[in-house]
């Protein structure tokens, strides 16, 4: 136990699954909140292509690390996608499920086109449409630190703001807050987010770590607030295990994350669910028993 304790690459894990798990679900309330929970499969589509383009442009630069350039392509192309996505819709130019539609297709096909560009194949996708936490170095570590304490301070920081436009944005608009720009930035929230986790969860996976957390919370709580520091927990606790458990089992991290997600959820919902039967069940009885005297004083 103490080799892994002290190994750098289980050190290195370890620091981004408690930095993501902490930061997405911040982002995936919002995104809850606002009904546009797929937003982030959108996003995440166009952070693919990013990759891709990042590679292309490490081989024209002759790098020795052709993916040096992988996660600031993903950043200008995911931040891009949420500014084009929030235009849109904001202005009522598409559909939102027409929107999301060509972002998930076009992203995937540009990645693809752009990987084989860069003369690389499929394969070097693979790492950043599951995640592969595994290989950060020290440099992803210190990007990951970076957006995820940016996220944290927007995201908690601006809290009130984004919760007042999120929740009603005619209300919002009513008290003065600059609607537009807040939209913008819980767009680019999402992006950001999705870059932060691409090498825990993989694009096609991050949206489970930004919603199922706050989906679970949901169950169990009622306050926004409260919503938001349950599914914080809930995303280290869901993170921290399932990097644990890969490094004693030849698992996929992403993928058995997102798993002991919808495994949490199936279980709050189902106690849950009986909860709240048992409390009718009772709370019938009582107004039966109530309704019993006042029928037998009528009958006498």
């Amino acid at each position: 136990m103490m080799d892994l304790i002290t190994d750098p690459i289980v050190q290195r894990m370890m620091i981004v699954a408690v930095l993501v798990g902490l930061s997405a679900p911040v982002v995936g309330t919002y995104l809850v909140q606002r009904r546009m929970a797929l937003l982030g499969d959108g996003i995440g589509h166009v952070a693919l292509a990013g990759v891709a383009a990042g590679w292309l442009a490490g081989s024209w630069a002759g790098l020795a690390e052709q993916d040096a350039l992988a996660i600031p392509g993903a950043v200008i192309f995911a931040v891009a996608g949420a500014v084009v996505i929030e235009r849109l819709r904001s202005r009522g130019i598409a559909a939102a499920d027409v929107i999301m539609a060509i972002l998930f297709y076009g992203g995937i096909a540009t990645g693809v086109l752009l990987i084989s560009a860069a003369g690389g194949s499929n394969a070097n996708l693979m790492g950043y449409l599951f995640g592969s936490i595994s290989t950060v170095s020290w440099a992803d570590v210190w990007v990951t630190v970076g957006l995820s304490l940016a996220i944290l301070v927007i995201g908690i920081g601006l809290r009130s703001a984004l919760f007042a436009v999120t929740h009603d944005q005619e209300f919002a608009q009513s008290t003065g807050l600059p609607v537009a720009a807040l939209n913008l930035v819980v767009a680019v929230l999402a992006a950001v987010t999705i870059t932060a986790s691409m090498r825990v969860v993989g694009v096609l996976l991050v949206s489970g770590l930004m919603i199922l957390p706050v989906a679970i919370s949901q169950l169990v709580t009622r306050s926004f607030t409260r919503t938001m520091t349950a599914a914080m927990v809930i995303g280290v606790a869901m993170c921290v295990t399932g990097v644990g458990i890969t490094l004693f089992h030849d698992l996929q991290p992403g993928a058995l994350i997102v798993v002991l997600g919808v495994v949490l959820y199936t279980v709050v919902a189902s106690s849950a669910g009986l909860v709240r039967h048992r409390r009718r069940q009772r709370d019938h009885a009582a107004i039966s028993h109530e309704a019993r005297p006042h029928t037998e004083g009528a009958a006498a």
